[in-house]
């Protein structure tokens, strides 16, 4: 793990470094996700994100299921009833 000091500049914007910008794949206009919820922020791209999501779900939701699409057919159920 590396450390890299930034500077915050006027309108709260940072600098990435360019060697960190490059490994991650950084590159001008890709989304990034911002999280504080671990006792400090962290960046990650919106892919990564993502997968990680994905990583957390493929463990608590069987591989034979889709649940996008039962939620749908719940909500097609639901707008049928009203």
């Amino acid at each position: 793990m590396s450390a890299f000091h930034v500077r915050v500049v006027e309108g709260g914007k940072i600098v990435l470094p360019a060697a960190l910008r490059r490994k991650h794949g950084f590159d001008v206009g890709k989304t990034l996700v911002v999280d504080d919820s671990r006792g400090g922020v962290t960046l990650c791209s919106l892919e990564e994100a993502i997968s990680a999501a994905q990583a957390i779900m493929a463990k608590v939701a069987p591989a034979e299921r889709v649940l996008s699409d039962e939620l749908i057919a719940e909500r097609r159920q639901e707008a049928a009833r009203d």
